[in-house]
């Protein structure tokens, strides 16, 4: 069973905030002031040159509270900026820290049906569109709103006509700024589709790139990257196109306002001045405010792309927060030392059926080995013992209990699998066995090494297991010791061993068997093979495919 996640980007943001309140608070509160500084400058100069043409002298104070009104707003300004980053990074550090706990609560076949460069994607590129959806986004989106209505309030008061003029304006430049915004969100969407297919496909030339150079497939291989980097171009393209054209919309109107607001004061028509009639000082601190409306409307313009770009990565994030995860087990009888049971089981990949209505039952302490052609399920069925699947029908069992009842915690004690390729974890040798589990003391990993054969060869290395793993540092056949090192670290009860000699020669595969033995004492063995391992003893269970 599986139960849906209902946290999503904005509610782990949420709580992130929750979680910062000085912080949080802090911000709103210098975002209000930096929006009420900015009415202040006009509003001074504008006193200022009315007193000089009325013939009185210019003070200093005056000349002293106009600067350091300047000096206020910039203030404001770099703080609200620095809280925004500090904001903005609190967040995304947070929104990554719950799609990294989502990655390990995902099921196996969610994972694995997963592009991996499209999962990285959204770690990165859609996590910093997210960022900036705070340091230069919604917030700063608010902030410019409040300075807008704040400079139309004052306009208001100072020259009537010229907020009738700005108010049957703006709904027009709204409408336009709209028009704007769907289409860069589509362009957006477009964009880390393409950026997420050009990251998947990376990874997938470096896995395949002795195919690649063995079949020649380079030309191949350019053309899907060109064709994935086009895309991405021509949605970027789209967007630059709609950003380009914005700004130059907000100066011509800047300008229109101002030369129509200046004609109509100097009209001399007693009526007309009734609306339009002001001051010097007052024009000098109107044009400033024009200015100064038509600035954050710009600015909108950004932020308004800014957030269609982090709106998709939003999305993006919600889909992969909103997967299904993994049920956590009920309290359950332990998993001891029984026999391994598969009843009536049936299970496919999508619409191909891989098992139909399998029934094998293992004894504890037996020892066999599945055959059977490629593709029959002879991996399969491991996956369905670590519980990596679900079977689609029928029950699988390890002393009794269904393998999904296993918790985590008990899973590693109880099952244990040594794979073909050793898959390596950052960190030293020692943590390559225990793999970070602190119910793995180092006693006990030293003892798996001594058993797998590989503590000889660990003791040389400059720091024995405190050496920090490189990819050289142990031969083939090494590697596959320290595999078997970490699978029977745990002392499971049941050991899977999945085609581990494939790849070795005769001197090296001998050595690896004789550690197999040592290793597979007193557990139940299941190993798979297109060949039969007669040296490990026990019997031979062949799986066929569905037209055998």
């Amino acid at each position: 069973m599986k139960t849906d996640c209902k946290n999503g980007v904005f509610t782990a943001i949420r709580m992130a905030a929750a979680s910062h309140p000085l912080l949080t608070a802090g911000t709103l509160l210098c975002v209000a002031a930096s929006v009420a500084a900015s009415l202040l400058p006009p509003l001074l100069l504008a006193r200022v040159i009315d007193k000089l043409t009325a013939g009185l002298p210019l003070t200093f104070w005056a000349v002293v509270a106009y600067f350091g009104s300047l000096a206020l707003e910039g203030g404001f300004s770099s703080a609200q900026e620095s809280l925004l980053v500090l904001f903005g990074q609190k967040m995304t550090h947070a929104l990554r820290s719950e799609m990294s706990r989502k990655l390990t609560r995902l099921p196996a076949s969610t994972l694995a049906a997963q592009n991996p460069g499209e999962v990285a994607a959204r770690f990165s590129g859609d996590v910093d569109t997210v960022e900036a959806l705070f340091t230069s986004g919604i917030i700063s989106m608010v902030a410019d709103a409040c300075r807008i209505l704040s400079i139309l309030a004052v306009i208001a008061v100072k020259n009537s006509g010229l907020a009738v003029i700005l108010l049957l304006v703006l709904p027009l430049f709204a409408v336009f700024t709209r028009h704007v915004q769907k289409r860069m969100l589509a362009a957006q969407l477009d964009n880390r589709r393409a950026v997420a297919a050009v990251s998947g496909q990376v990874p997938e030339t470096l896995h395949n790139i002795r195919t690649i150079r063995a079949l020649g497939l380079e030309d191949y291989m350019e053309r899907r990257y060109d064709r994935c980097i086009g895309a991405g171009y021509a949605a970027m393209e789209r967007t630059n196109f709609y950003d380009a054209l914005y700004s130059p919309v907000v100066l011509v109107l800047n300008a229109v306002v101002v030369g129509i607001v200046m004609l109509l004061s100097a009209s001399g028509n007693p009526t007309v001045l009734t609306f339009f009639g002001m001051s010097v000082g007052t024009s000098v601190a109107v044009i400033n405010y024009i200015s100064r409306i038509f600035a954050p409307i710009e600015s909108l313009g950004m932020e308004i792309q800014t957030i269609q770009s982090a709106m998709a990565g939003v999305e993006r994030i919600d889909a992969f927060l909103g997967q299904p995860e993994r049920t956590a087990s009920a309290a359950q009888p332990s998993a001891g030392r029984g026999d391994v049971e598969l009843s009536h089981v049936t299970f496919g990949y999508g619409e191909k059926e891989v098992l139909h209505d399998l029934s094998m039952t293992v004894k504890q302490g037996e020892q066999i080995t599945l055959i059977g052609r490629t593709g029959a399920g002879k991996s399969t069925v491991f996956k369905l013992l670590l519980g990596l699947y679900p079977p689609q029908e029928g029950t699988v069992t390890i002393g009794g209990v269904p393998v999904a009842a296993i918790t985590d915690r008990e899973r590693r004690s109880c099952i244990g699998c040594v794979e073909q390729h050793f898959a390596r974890v950052p960190g030293t040798v020692l943590e390559q066995i225990t793999l970070g589990d602190p119910q793995i003391t180092e006693e006990m990993a030293k003892r798996a090494a001594v058993l797998a054969g590989i503590d000889g060869a660990i003791q040389t290395l400059p720091q024995g297991y405190g050496t920090p793993c490189t990819d050289g540092m142990f031969s083939q056949g090494e590697w596959q010791l320290l595999s078997i090192a970490r699978a029977v670290a745990a002392d499971p009860a049941v050991l899977l061993l999945d085609e581990i000699t494939a790849n070795l020669d005769a001197e090296t595969e001998a050595r690896v068997l004789e550690a197999l033995r040592r290793a597979s004492a007193g557990r139940t063995v299941l190993s798979v093979s297109h060949r039969i391992y007669e040296d490990l003893g026990g019997r031979t269970v062949e799986i066929k495919t569905r037209t055998e």
